[in-house]
């Protein structure tokens, strides 16, 4: 889900979100070890596509040295862990119960059954490949909550198949009736009129039809190959001269829309879809001409997706990825689909010719693929969705009747963003755009995870080099889903002159960074720009995210050695006012709570908040645990997987844990350590991934003035009647408030503070 899914959620419920199932984790306890200083001297790597070293390719260890458990973790119960999966699949729980909020804007709930969709689609095509290929390779390594792959497997196999019932059920008993009041329909062949038929038939002869190629599968013609997230149709036919029956495969064709316009006329005011496998069923005819049609069904297959790179076996890591996102659409099905209607026989045949598990299975009421009904969302209906909104200008960018440069405004004092509701464009990007447009300015470094098809940011990139500046540009090619527009970004960067680095081996290069280096005077200037987010222009209008762009001297001399770490071989890993994972990230963390710790017991003020999209990692969920224990308040906003359990007595009394969904998507990354003073935002959640494998950065906001913003989004966030869900000890989401008060909404409230409503 590259940008989409991901798990876009939104709008607040006033409906509590699905209970789920109070499970008796399996546990063991967590592997243990004590907390130690990694080695300073540590190896850097990464190699251009351009590049043939006669050394051996750089390489940078995967992860820091291991942390074993303290005397206090040894006292901590085994059970202390949610099961991330199952964690995650409550994550789109809430997702789905936007869908089936009446409250919502009725298109904005059809969105969430669309992001439900593709949400689920990427959870298979990662986290559920990933422990299927554990499970089939005999590793029986236990999660962190005691469970095996295939326990884990089993489990989500049957989470899944509620949660597609409960979404299938959602659309057919709720959104679609409600959208039939308001004239968007979604129809059956039989449904339509003889002159709605007449044209359709004449659009599927012309557009349809063409691309079309049946499949024939008898000794001659092999099963054929089915593609990830394809939608297909199994067909039976019969010869009648014989009466021998074939099987037959078609797939729904992906570049003609899935849902077909019935009107002519768009002006008029009803909107009347059919499925194109509905339009593709009424014309078998046409396409087994002689044959008799027995039977028809659609299915859908979900493949492994997982690359799985040899970096350290390949001296063009670029080249090296092209090939294996070739091996990617050939990857092992994980999951079939199934409309409900399919008799058994005909899966008993997919079963067999795909060589899925009957486990994989998935059986879904109504239409495959509700990620189609993004196709309605962009039916012009502006009453049926949310109220428009322009980001407003940040007030230290704003006009001037003697506009200044962000440059100038920088040296005055820091200046915090906050997406969407300060505008991206008119901060961040125009601060890309002038350093490529300022003859003083002599370089630009800048790291790309993801960024827009059409991103100004490397228009700005390319006019900088073009122009004779000195420009680095980090494009991280192994971004899941994003690996191929990647590649295109950084040949097209090479091309204009920029040099490109394509990350490092066993990391991959996550932070959200810019340095600007910039000639005043006679001495040289540094501007920073440090975020929560990616530089995507169109997201930034989705997505919640932070932003710092500062001048302050000891962030650009932190980014300049950062960057030599990234570009070349400095070996480094502590730095003056970041913390840079894979080595520093969980250690400052863990070390502030630890502080937080030693405030409570000399009984001075003491807490930790913390404001993430997931909160998985053992060690930093231990430290939590202990400074429960030690009395510290600890309040955390997750937005997705939560693995720590709170409200435990004895364990995890003082720790409270909620999520807030809505119309963004909560993103950005926070901590405020309250007896340190100590505010921090940065790219890294609390996850292995994060803070073992890839390259993070977290910066400290000290301007008084900024901390404030920061202070006031918690704030925000964590006042009592703000609308979420809270997590309970037994790990259920209970929706909040429950006891009919007065309910805010924290977005809501966010956007009329920056005045950005349309």
């Amino acid at each position: 889900m590259g940008n989409n899914a991901f798990v876009s959620t939104d709008n607040t419920p006033e409906q509590p979100a699905p209970k789920r199932r109070t499970r008796t984790p399996r546990t063991q306890p967590a592997a243990s070890a004590p907390r130690r200083r990694p080695r300073p001297a540590v190896r850097r790597g990464g190699t251009s596509a351009e590049t043939q070293p006669e050394t051996p390719p750089r390489s940078f260890p995967s992860s820091p040295p291991a942390v074993t458990a303290t005397a206090a973790q040894a006292d901590l119960p085994d059970d202390r862990y949610f099961n991330r999966e199952l964690s995650w699949l409550d994550f789109n729980a809430r997702v789905l119960a936007l869908a089936e909020d009446a409250s919502q804007p009725l298109l904005e709930r059809a969105k969430f059954l669309a992001i439900f969709a593709s949400n689920l689609d990427e959870f298979y095509m990662v986290r559920v490949a990933g422990l299927k290929r554990r499970d089939e390779t005999g590793l029986s390594v236990r999660s962190a909550d005691g469970l095996t792959p295939r326990e884990q497997l089993a489990a989500i196999a049957k989470r899944t198949q509620e949660l597609v019932e409960q979404h299938a059920r959602a659309f057919l008993d709720h959104v679609q009736p409600e959208l039939e009041k308001h004239a968007i329909s979604i129809v059956s062949w039989s449904q339509l009129t003889d002159f709605e038929k007449l044209r359709l038939s004449n659009y599927f002869s012309d557009q349809v039809f063409p691309v079309l190629t049946p499949l024939a599968v008898d000794a001659a013609h092999p099963f054929p190959y089915i593609s990830g997230l394809s939608l297909n149709l199994a067909v039976t036919v019969r010869d009648p001269e014989g009466g021998a029956e074939r099987f037959a495969r078609i797939k729904v064709p992906d570049n003609v829309p899935r849902l077909v316009r019935v009107e002519q006329d768009r002006t008029i005011p009803t909107a009347t879809f059919l499925p194109l496998e509905e339009l593709i069923a009424a014309h078998l005819g046409e396409l087994f001409t002689g044959m008799e049609v027995m039977e028809c069904h659609a299915f859908r297959v979900t493949r492994n997706a997982d690359l799985e790179v040899e970096e350290d076996q390949d001296e063009d890591l670029l080249k090296s990825l092209e090939r294996e996102l070739v091996r990617r659409r050939f990857g092992p099905p994980v999951r079939l689909e199934i409309a409900d209607d399919m008799t058994e026989h005909m899966l008993e045949r997919l079963l067999r010719e795909l060589e899925v598990d009957p486990h994989d299975v998935v059986q879904v009421p109504g239409l495959l693929d509700l990620s189609s009904l993004w196709q309605l969302y962009s039916v012009d209906r502006k009453q049926l969705k949310d109220a428009p909104f322009v980001p407003a200008t940040h007030p230290a960018f704003g006009e001037r009747e003697t506009p200044k440069s962000i440059f100038a405004t920088l040296r005055e004092g820091d200046v915090l963003v906050h997406h969407p509701y300060d505008s991206f464009s008119t901060s961040v990007q125009r601060f890309i755009e002038q350093a490529a447009a300022d003859p003083r300015v002599l370089a630009i470094k800048q790291t790309l995870y993801r960024t827009s098809g059409d991103s100004p940011i490397v228009d700005a990139l390319i006019d900088a080099a073009e122009a004779g500046k000195q420009v680095v540009a980090l494009v991280e090619i192994k971004a899941r889903f994003d690996e191929q527009a990647n590649i295109k970004w950084a040949r097209a960067l090479e091309k204009a002159g920029v040099h490109v680095v394509y990350g490092l081996m066993g990391l991959k290069t996550h932070c959200k960074t810019s340095l600007v280096v910039r000639q005043e005077g006679s001495r040289i200037q540094r501007y920073c720009h440090i975020g929560t987010g990616n530089y995507n222009p169109k997201t930034a209008r989705l997505y919640e995210d932070i932003g710092l762009l500062t001048a302050e001297p000891t962030i650009g001399a932190d980014l300049t050695d950062l960057f030599n770490v990234l570009t070349g071989y400095a070996r480094q890993d502590h730095y003056r006012s970041l913390l840079v994972a894979p080595y520093g990230v969980r250690r400052g963390i863990v070390e502030r709570i630890e502080r937080e710790i030693e405030f409570a017991r000399a009984g001075e003020p003491a807490g930790v908040r913390i404001k993430v999209n997931s909160l998985v990692d053992e060690q930093v969920i231990d430290s939590l645990y202990r400074a429960s224990q030690a009395g510290v308040k600890v309040e955390v906003v997750v937005r997705g997987v939560c693995a720590l359990k709170p409200g435990i007595k004895g364990l995890s009394e003082n720790i409270h844990v909620r999520s807030i969904l809505g119309r963004f998507l909560e993103h950005s990354r926070v901590f405020h350590f309250v007896g340190c003073g100590e505010h921090w935002i940065g790219s890294a959640d609390m996850m292995h991934r994060n803070l073992d494998r890839r390259v993070e950065v977290q910066v400290r906001v000290t301007d008084p003035k900024l901390v404030t913003q920061l202070e006031d989004i918690l704030d925000s966030a964590l006042e009592p009647t703000t609308r979420c869900w809270v997590l309970q000890p037994d790990g259920e989401w209970e929706a909040s408030p429950s006891d009919g008060s007065r309910v805010r909404d924290h977005q809501t409230d966010l956007l009329r503070a920056h005045r950005a409503l349309g």
